[in-house]
């Protein structure tokens, strides 16, 4: 009989992997990115385990958005103390930090559990077309 072979945290080889945001889709993007940050692609999946790979993501200033997103989405903040809750509209948020945006909403379709939250830190979200991070890609 044969088994299902279980990846263990050890054995994971990541790739970095360069996203170009230029006139695409924003969600069309984030659903790429969540499932390379999953490690879903890959035949050695496992759910238990953070087998993705890092993801950067450039020209994040530079994606399209479908719809009235960018007038009327909203994101909200809130301190804990009584009447902090604060409004931010989509085009500000792309505007001032896109970084925080693409961060945001990738957050959102990735697990809600430790794991999800070292998943995230293996997004690096650049707005322009330069980024610290050439060594690491191969050819």
């Amino acid at each position: 009989m044969k088994f299902t072979q279980m990846a263990k945290a050890n054995e994971i080889e990541r790739d970095w992997i360069v996203v170009d945001a230029t006139d695409k889709i924003f969600g069309r993007i984030i659903t790429e990115v969540a499932t390379l940050l999953k490690g879903k692609h890959k035949p050695s999946y496992t759910p238990h385990v953070d087998c993705g790979d890092n993801v950067i993501i450039i020209n994040a200033s530079k994606a399209k958005f479908s719809g009235t997103k960018l007038e009327n989405k909203n994101y909200y903040t809130h301190s804990g103390y009584f009447g902090s809750t604060k409004t931010h509209k989509m085009a500000e948020m792309l505007d001032k930090n896109p970084e925080k945006l693409y961060k945001l909403a990738t957050r959102g379709m990735l697990p809600k559990t430790k794991l999800g939250k070292e998943m995230l830190k293996k997004l690096k979200v650049y707005a322009g077309s330069e980024h610290p991070h050439s060594a690491q890609i191969k050819g």
